[in-house]
């Protein structure tokens, strides 16, 4: 019996772009940064170098009612406006619990909730922590929260992969259908990290950019200049179905998921692997998944953090992967316009690549002033560029620490 084909039939986010998916998709055409200067004390307080960093555009606060919030850490609240949108967007779909999932990752968790409530017992004793602090605290709980705003009880789950677990949620989300668990998935990731603790360590691996004198052009993907990633926040969910179901109910749909690869470095515990082998590995595997050839791929939404070494490594695994066809593929680095949304990035590039592929147009690459002489690749620098007609699929590469690749190929509806 042939597998079910997966399709998306609903979007959303909350990003540093924009409180939904309409403005934070027409934020990324027009080239806008969402990174600002942080309105806080905490470099000066804590000697910490970088003092921006890409928040929401619509803060959670505005959104949600003041008892979800204090029942929420941040990153569950991120991911249950996403749901919502995205729920809606796909025009609640009327569907059996048992056949209903959820998929929602986060790569660090609820570290607010970790680390208020660490200084509260500190501060003020245990009987002061809130009940509710282990529950808001699990990398799992906005899976939860997704489930039980949806009835999802044909699983609710949660791979943590750091920076690429909203995309590994995508794709294990993609076989929750194929093997016939789920008619109806709910899938992304979320991340709300920007906190003092995360920046100083991420700033003490040297991993974070620190042009504090120009924090909207501090991600710069490619430029021969770049000096780290930027740190972000937000969400982004999709809602899949498996093409039959879609079909019964007329949704709209926007695009297939229509392949997915997954491998793992084994080389080191931070760094990639020098020769991005494993990168390659999962690009060729989701080709493979999808039954596409090399020529199809057109586009490619890059995982390109902006950091010397992960940049030239990717694009050098592109360009092995796609061989002679890789002149064919534009490719696109968003976080140089949202940040780096770590266990949220690959959910939102996956939205990204989803629009991209519906629009027929690719969204820039900012800041770009002088690209690396070492960085082959066709790069959308500044304005957005459209995509041929036809028969066409586009790749989002997602890569965390710990190793972990991902790579989902997308084709038209």
């Amino acid at each position: 019996m042939a597998r079910p084909t997966v399709v998306v039939t609903g979007l959303g986010t909350t990003s540093p772009l924009g409180g939904d998916v309409a403005s934070t998709w027409q934020a990324a055409l027009d080239g806008r940064s969402g990174v600002r200067t942080l309105e806080n004390d905490w470099a000066e307080k804590y000697e910490i170098p970088v003092n921006f960093a890409g928040q929401l555009a619509v803060p959670a606060t505005e959104v949600l009612p003041r008892p979800e919030q204090r029942r929420m850490d941040p990153s569950a609240q991120y991911a249950i406006i996403a749901a919502r949108e995205a729920w809606a967007d796909a025009g609640q779909p009327e569907v059996d619990g048992a056949r209903l999932g959820a998929v929602v990752s986060s790569g660090i968790g609820g570290v607010w909730t970790l680390l208020d409530a660490w200084d509260t017992v500190k501060e003020r004793g245990m009987r002061r922590v809130m009940p509710l602090t282990v529950p808001m605290l699990m990398p799992n709980s906005p899976s939860g929260y997704v489930s039980l705003e949806i009835g999802a009880q044909a699983g609710a789950h949660a791979p943590v992969s750091a920076c690429a677990s909203g995309a590994e949620a995508i794709g294990y989300a993609v076989e929750m259908i194929r093997s016939g668990r789920a008619d109806v998935v709910v899938a992304g990731g979320t991340e709300a990290a920007i906190h003092p603790l995360p920046i100083a360590a991420f700033a003490k691996m040297q991993a974070l950019s620190t042009r504090t004198d120009d924090p909207t052009a501090a991600s710069r993907p490619y430029d021969v200049d770049r000096d780290g990633f930027v740190l972000g926040e937000g969400a982004a969910i999709v809602v899949l179905e498996s093409a039959e179901h879609a079909a019964a109910r007329g949704a709209r749909v926007y695009a297939t998921v229509a392949g997915v690869g997954m491998s793992s470095d084994a080389y080191a515990i931070a760094p990639p692997d020098p020769e991005g082998t494993g990168q390659q590995r999962a690009m060729e595997l989701a080709l493979a998944d999808a039954g596409l050839a090399t020529s199809d791929i057109v586009h490619v939404n890059a995982h390109a953090t902006s950091t010397p070494v992960g940049d030239g490594i990717e694009s050098a695994a592109i360009r092995r992967t796609l061989g002679a066809d890789a002149d064919r593929a534009t490719i696109s680095a968003t976080k140089s316009m949202t940040g780096h949304l770590l266990g949220g990035a690959g959910a939102l590039e996956t939205l990204f690549t989803v629009l991209a592929v519906h629009h027929r147009q690719a969204p820039p690459t900012i800041n770009v002033a002088q690209m690396d002489d070492g960085i082959d690749i066709d790069l959308v620098r500044d304005t957005p560029r459209e995509l041929p007609a036809g028969d066409i699929a586009a790749f989002n590469n997602a890569f965390g620490f710990g190793g972990h690749n991902v790579a989902l190929a997308v084709t038209p509806a």
